[in-house]
């Protein structure tokens, strides 16, 4: 029998530019229980644990600071039951707007719109 499988998105296929050397990128810790995440995604960090995980329209219990967006996972992860490092685009960037990956809370333009914008204070411009 044939198996279909899916293909998610390719780790950092979302970068259109990005600083020379690695002056874009940081390593990152994905925080145990965010679950598995594809590369692209927007991430926003807890300010009590500086862990980060994918960034809510709001503020959430537990996840406060995770609000503000201010970077994009590079590669897929899959932190469901540990903690994870993983590779992020944190600055000095350009992306691939419809590649990246928005938290379910984000739901609609004017909040993908509030996302970018903070992306955009950090320097990564999506076009």
């Amino acid at each position: 029998m044939l198996e279909i499988k899916t293909e998610g998105a390719r780790n950092l296929a979302f970068v259109l530019s990005e600083g020379n050397g690695k002056i874009s990128r940081d390593v990152v810790t994905i925080a145990s229980g965010a679950g598995k995440l594809e590369a692209g995604t927007v991430l926003g960090r807890i300010t009590a644990s500086e862990k980060c995980v994918a960034s809510p329209d709001a503020e959430v219990v537990g996840k406060e600071g995770a609000e503000t967006a201010m970077a994009v996972l590079a590669n897929r992860v899959d932190a469901t039951s540990e903690d994870v490092e993983a590779v992020v685009i944190a600055r000095h960037a350009e992306v691939k707007e419809p590649m990246l990956v928005f938290d379910a809370s984000v739901d609609n333009a004017s909040k993908i719109a509030a996302k970018l914008e903070q992306l955009s204070a950090a320097t990564i411009i999506a076009r």
